[in-house]
């Protein structure tokens, strides 16, 4: 870092969305270097040889992918944070598994760009940054981001899971044990095999004859038997003193 300016790395084997990536960094306050490489066994090299900041990584590559790259950084002492930059949107869980700050599609645009920055400063001081606190929605080729604390449940769908929010809902390339991993901590709770809710969302639990539900956002929501104790102790435990449970 440059007097608390960053350092950082692109890695793109396409030479004109390398000087296009490192024309668009440079023109960001925030950025002091920016140094490029056109392979990722070159970048390796590079990082073997010199601290950066921030890499900015291509994923499809001749040889070392950008996917593969990243899998070797993780392993540094202090791995520099990673931004995927693609014209493929079919690598996001790759990127999500491995904490990757940010995952870029091309052509990049700069207020996009400058919110990858942010999220690179964000991760440099320990702050939340990464895809627990929102994610990605690519609508129409404009990219959203979605707060965690605004999705109220999530739902599986195959390999993905749709957010579902007071706005709408949201396919991401996610797998649901990906997210319940992840957002535990933020109160999500998996209630059936192909659901997690939200705590904070829950309006009300309901017993009928044995069977649970949960009301979020309105919806109702079935409770497998199996996860329905755990819920209701998760729902008392966070019941503020004073306050009687619903159901």
């Amino acid at each position: 870092m440059t007097a608390d300016r960053l350092t950082v790395l692109v890695v793109d084997d396409e030479r004109p969305a390398l000087e296009e990536l490192r024309w668009l960094l440079e023109r960001d306050g925030r950025i002091g270097t920016v140094l490029t490489s056109d392979s990722a066994t070159e970048a390796l090299r590079l990082l073997q040889e010199r601290a950066v900041d921030a890499v900015f990584l291509d994923i499809r590559m001749p040889g070392l992918s950008g996917v593969d790259l990243a899998r070797v950084l993780s392993r540094f002492k202090a791995p520099p944070p990673v931004v995927f930059v693609t014209a493929y949107d079919d690598h996001a869980v790759d990127a999500f598994e491995l904490g990757a700050v940010d995952y870029v599609l091309k052509p990049v645009r700069d207020d996009r760009l400058s919110e990858a920055v942010r999220r690179v400063v964000g991760a440099r001081a320990g702050g939340p940054v990464a895809v627990d606190d929102d994610i990605a929605v690519e609508l129409g080729g404009v990219t959203r981001f979605v707060p965690r604390s605004s999705v109220r449940y999530v739902e599986a769908q195959g390999d993905y899971a749709r957010l579902h929010t007071a706005s709408g809902s949201h396919l991401v390339r996610v797998p649901l044990t990906t997210l319940e991993e992840s957002w535990k901590d933020a109160g999500f709770v998996r209630i059936h095999r192909s659901l997690l809710v939200a705590l904070q969302h829950v309006e009300e639990v309901r017993m009928d004859a044995g069977r649970c539900t949960v009301v979020v956002g309105g919806t109702e929501l079935v409770v497998s038997r199996r996860h329905t104790r755990e819920l209701r102790d998760l729902l008392v435990r966070r019941a503020r003193p004073g306050t009687q449970g619903r159901g």
